[in-house]
């Protein structure tokens, strides 16, 4: 990774990105996680990284900064302490839950691809 701080619109406009081109996990790249980059790459003659990369865009939008540069600014380092979540960005990811929720009620994502993306949701209020 390098040291260099990611933005989280860019991250966000490559994974929307991977959404209508035949290719996705651009943004994988971008965030230094060549290993999901490659699997989005080898998986995109399916709708699944097409699907994640939806799912994932949105993510990164609904996050605000501190959150995305805990998550994609630490250099793999988590913060020591725990941070308190303000209720606006319970109630945000709240609202990214139904979201997700509803793509796969739809049948968009696959249970364990919802399964995935509510833990780390949650992992945030925690």
């Amino acid at each position: 990774m390098s040291d260099r701080s990611k933005s989280r619109k860019i991250a966000a406009v490559l994974a929307l990105t991977g959404t209508i081109s035949p290719i996705a996990g651009w943004h994988k790249f971008y965030l230094g996680q060549p290993v999901w980059g490659l699997v989005y790459l080898l998986l995109s003659w399916t709708p699944i990284p097409r699907a994640a990369s939806a799912i994932e865009g949105l993510w990164y939008l609904l996050q605000n900064e501190a959150e995305f540069d805990e998550n994609f600014n630490q250099n793999g380092q988590k913060a020591s302490s725990m941070i308190e979540l303000a209720p606006n960005n319970v109630k945000t990811i709240s609202e990214a839950l139904r979201q997700l929720d509803g793509l796969r009620e739809d049948g968009l994502i696959s249970e364990y691809e919802f399964e995935q993306k509510r833990r780390q949701m949650l992992d945030k209020i925690a």
